[in-house]
């Protein structure tokens, strides 16, 4: 599989025209191979003392934080996807339009799960940016695989974990640049899904309060610090077998 995530800053009165950009990629990204689309709308975002979400994009006054992913089969048949999207007259014309957020603040980037357990489907998602020293790869993939174990069982319905693979530093904004990474850390792009805002507030209660999550503070396999997380409500959410659009205020 292969994820290509977004990092979106979005002034808060053009959240249905996003809405509408993001409807019209589906199709074209479905007829062309994707296997799911999502797009949510910050619901639960703090600010950092190092990282966050809001510095992630330089967001200003107004705007909320979009975060947002693709699955694809592989890297080629998103980057199939994306030379037909440069071809493909509608498509053009979609993307010549004006749009409803600053590009040139957008951060996006391609990643390859190595933790994916659950399935699709959920009602709230929370995100998270982790920068990891390469040397720790595996280290991080066999702890976020035991939590991924933990947030199951607590309702979670969904947990996956993916690996930068592709992304660039970016002059203004970019993946490495949220979270400041080093020239040995690569960027993780992680999301978890659950079926309600509620049972994500109880189930985090929950994980907190269970011995198994307590933190090896001398061991950890990432820099808390400079890592960032928010919840987010779903405003599009589309797969292959069947398409939805939640209705949220």
């Amino acid at each position: 599989m292969y994820v290509q995530g977004f990092i979106i800053p979005v002034p808060e009165g053009k959240k249905d025209a996003y809405r509408t950009i993001a409807e019209k990629f589906w199709p074209f990204a479905r007829d062309n191979g994707a296997l799911e689309h999502v797009e949510a709308w910050e619901a639960d975002i703090s600010d950092g003392k190092v990282t966050d979400f809001r510095r992630s994009v330089k967001a200003e006054p107004g705007e909320k934080i979009v975060f947002s992913w693709v699955l694809w089969p592989d890297k080629a048949a998103a980057d199939a996807n994306n030379e037909k999207m440069m071809s493909d007259p509608a498509m053009k014309e979609l993307m010549g339009a004006e749009m409803p957020f600053d590009g040139k603040r957008m951060i996006f980037g391609g990643f390859e799960p190595i933790v994916e357990e659950g399935g699709p489907g959920g009602g709230y998602y929370d995100g998270f940016i982790v920068p990891v020293p390469n040397a720790k790869r595996e280290a991080y993939r066999e702890m976020a695989a035991k939590a991924a174990e933990v947030f199951l069982e607590y309702g979670a319905t969904r947990d996956v974990e993916a690996w930068g693979i592709d992304t660039p530093k970016g002059e203004v904004t970019s993946f490495p640049r949220s979270v400041e990474a080093k020239d040995d850390e690569t960027v993780v792009f992680s999301f978890l899904e659950w079926p309600d805002e509620q049972t994500r507030n109880e189930g985090w209660k929950k994980v907190m309060e269970d011995e198994r999550m307590k933190p090896d503070k001398d061991n950890m396999p990432f820099d808390g610090m400079r890592m960032f997380w928010g919840g987010f409500s779903p405003m599009v959410a589309h797969t292959r077998a069947e398409a939805q659009t939640p209705e949220h205020a």
